[in-house]
């Protein structure tokens, strides 16, 4: 019996590790081979090929925008902002954390030479949670975005993050209280360091500190109409920015 459930757990160990390595297997887009990336946590490799497409130089109206899923399904459910914003780079990766923002500062912002970057950090975070991934923690992420962008002459733009009443996949997770302070956090970073601040939070939500229900498809993303009014509120914001 004892070397049954010993076998047993070994199986599952195996099967668990196969798992996590085909989950880490990318379709080379150019040769259709299975690629392991393994070892790039951050995921550097999903916009190489189209940063390196990129004419050179900075242009006065090149934006990048840095965040997670809330901007890569931007370009999925309103294509029409980048497409009438050529200059204006959408860098999110679904998923990610402050800490793979910051991995990836370098090839994703820094090396597109824009003028200005958009950051969006925090949400996952959050949502993932376990103790060790602080508000603290998060801001550290965002200060050292801010001082590598500076030091680049790039202007980075601080956003106030969307309203989060309950993720859908962490209901047992009390989302607002840390959503309102981070967003406390980042708007007094801001202002002790004269940055500009894009405000999300406040078009969004339905003054109970929750999307509004017409605006979101799970409480979290935006739809398209979500999209609208974040792109009016970044529009007042870069007009500023881009005269």
């Amino acid at each position: 019996m004892k070397k049954t459930v010993i076998f047993a757990a070994a199986l599952l160990i195996q099967v668990f590790v196969k798992a996590q390595a085909d989950s880490a297997r990318v379709l080379n887009r150019d040769t259709a081979t299975a690629v392991n990336f393994s070892d790039d946590w951050a995921q550097l490799y999903k916009y190489k090929k189209e940063n390196a497409a990129l004419p050179p130089g900075k242009p006065k109206s090149r934006i990048v925008f840095l965040g997670s899923s809330i901007f890569e399904f931007w370009s999925q459910r309103l294509p029409a902002y980048f497409e009438q914003h050529p200059d204006y780079i959408n860098r999110g990766i679904g998923g990610q954390i402050s800490g793979q923002l910051l991995v990836r500062f370098q090839q994703d912002v820094i090396a597109l030479n824009p003028k200005a970057v958009i950051i969006l950090a925090g949400s996952n975070d959050i949502a993932g949670d376990h103790g060790h991934v602080t508000n603290e923690t998060i801001l550290n992420n965002v200060r050292s975005m801010v001082e590598l962008a500076r030091l680049h002459d790039i202007i980075p733009v601080i956003c106030m993050y969307l309203p989060v009443g309950q993720y859908p996949w962490r209901k047992e997770l009390n989302s607002v209280p840390r959503i309102l302070s981070l967003n406390s956090a980042l708007s007094l970073y801001a202002k002790q360091n004269d940055l500009p601040v894009l405000d999300y939070f406040t078009p969004l939500t339905d003054g109970k500190n929750a999307q509004r229900p017409e605006l979101t498809i799970d409480g979290v993303h935006p739809n398209k109409a979500g999209y609208e009014l974040m792109a009016k509120a970044t529009d007042a914001v870069l007009s500023k920015l881009l005269r």
